[in-house]
C-alpha cells in the first residue's frame, strides 16, 4: 500500500463526511499526478475504496471532484478512466495564465514590500533544496506557493489563477519528469523574478512571468506531442511582448 492509502487508510475512522471526501479525493489526485494510475486507466469505485478502507460514498464525492478537475472522466454506464492529457488543453491553459499572471504580477510587483521579498527568497530557497533532493511532490508544493505570492496583491485575480494553476499542475510534472534540465533554467527565472521584486522592477517581472509560463506549455506540450506547437501561448506572449 502506497504512503497516500496508508494516509487515508488511517483517518478514516476518525474523519466523516466532507473531509474524508477530501481526504480520498487528495489520495487519489496524487495516484494520478505521480504516475501510479496512469493517463487511459480504467478507475473503479468499488475497488479504491476497498484499498482506501472507506465507504462508496466519500468516494463517489471524490470521484466527482477529480472530474471537475479533467483528471478522470466518468460518464454514467461506463467505468471512469484517467484522462490522456490533451495538447490543446495545455496550450488553453497556459496562454490564460500568461495573459492574467502577467497583469497580476503587475500589479503585485509595484507594491511589494521587504517582507513579500523575503518570502519569495524563502520559498526559493527550499525549491532549490528540493533540487539537490530530487523530491519532485514538495518542490511542486513549494513552486505553487512560490506563483501565489507574486499575485496575492491582485486578489481580484487570485482564486482564477489558482484554478488554472491546479489544472496545469499534471502538465508541469509531465514537463519535470520528462525534461530535467528543464529545472535549473526554471531556477534561474525564478531567481530573476525575487531580483524584479526585490527592485519593483515591472518590466523585468512581467516579462520574466511571461516567458517563463510560455516555456513550460511549450516544454511540456514537447513532452507529449512534438509535433504540436504551443500556438495559443504563443499569441499571448506576443500580445504582451512584440517579437518574443
Amino acid at each position: 500500500m502506497s504512503e497516500e492509502l496508508a494516509d487515508v487508510a488511517a483517518i478514516a475512522p476518525a474523519r466523516p463526511g466532507r473531509r474524508l471526501a477530501l481526504d480520498v479525493h487528495a489520495a487519489v489526485r496524487a495516484m494520478i499526478l505521480d504516475g501510479q494510475l496512469p493517463p487511459g486507466s480504467p478507475i473503479l469505485q468499488a475497488e479504491l475504496a476497498r484499498r482506501l478502507k472507506v465507504s462508496r460514498t466519500p468516494m463517489r464525492e471524490a470521484f466527482r471532484l477529480l472530474q471537475e478537475e479533467g483528471l478522470i472522466e466518468n460518464k454514467p454506464d461506463q467505468r471512469a478512466v484517467v484522462r490522456s492529457v490533451d495538447p490543446g488543453e495545455i496550450d488553453a491553459v497556459y496562454a490564460s495564465r500568461v495573459m492574467l499572471e502577467a497583469v497580476a504580477v503587475s500589479i503585485s510587483v509595484r507594491v511589494a514590500t521587504p517582507d513579500l521579498v523575503a518570502q519569495l527568497g524563502e520559498a526559493l530557497a527550499e525549491m532549490r533544496r528540493c533540487l539537490e533532493n530530487d523530491d519532485i511532490d514538495r518542490w511542486t508544493r513549494t513552486h505553487r506557493t512560490f506563483h501565489q505570492l507574486t499575485y496575492e496583491q491582485a486578489p481580484t485575480l487570485h482564486d482564477t489563477i489558482c484554478s488554472l494553476g491546479d489544472r496545469s499542475e499534471r502538465f508541469l510534472r509531465l514537463a519535470q519528469l520528462g525534461h530535467p534540465r528543464s529545472w535549473s533554467r526554471w531556477d534561474a527565472d525564478h531567481e530573476t523574478l525575487v531580483e524584479a521584486f526585490r527592485d519593483r522592477d515591472h518590466d523585468l517581472a512581467v516579462q520574466t512571468i511571461a516567458q517563463h509560463l510560455a516555456r513550460t506549455a511549450s516544454t511540456a506540450i514537447a513532452d507529449i506531442a512534438p509535433h504540436r506547437d504551443a500556438t495559443a501561448t504563443r499569441a499571448a506572449l506576443n500580445l504582451l511582448l512584440p517579437g518574443s
